[in-house]
């Protein structure tokens, strides 16, 4: 009889949590495209703060958090590049999303997808 045994040492916290971060960053920054391109298509208005309106809340942003979006999208650019940022197949979105959720375990609530 064949006896095979496998072992695989667990992940170390500081490992999961470095890469939480970087699939957070890459799930962000993948909305934030869209959003980029709801803009330029016309789906979604830029509104000064005073003319925003939850209401709007779906077709509209405000042109301070627009903004802070891009310079955060353009910090994202350089400490991945922007060849590591998609866009990404339907495939590899899933496994970007799947590999994020499996990462929770660490203690967030299971349904917890804030990026």
């Amino acid at each position: 009889m064949l006896e095979q045994e496998w072992t695989q040492d667990p992940r170390r916290l500081t490992e999961i949590l470095q890469a939480m971060d970087e699939l957070c960053d890459k799930i962000w920054y993948d909305r934030h495209q869209l959003l980029r391109y709801q803009i330029e298509t016309g789906k979604i208005k830029i509104v000064e703060k005073e003319n925003w309106s939850i209401k709007d809340n779906n077709r509209t942003i405000q042109r301070g958090i627009l903004e802070g979006a891009i310079k955060s999208a353009k910090r994202v650019e350089k400490k991945y590049g922007i060849k590591n940022l998609g866009p990404w197949t339907k495939f590899e979105w899933g496994m970007l999303n799947g590999s994020f959720c499996a990462a929770l375990d660490v203690g967030d609530e299971w349904d917890m997808l804030d990026t």
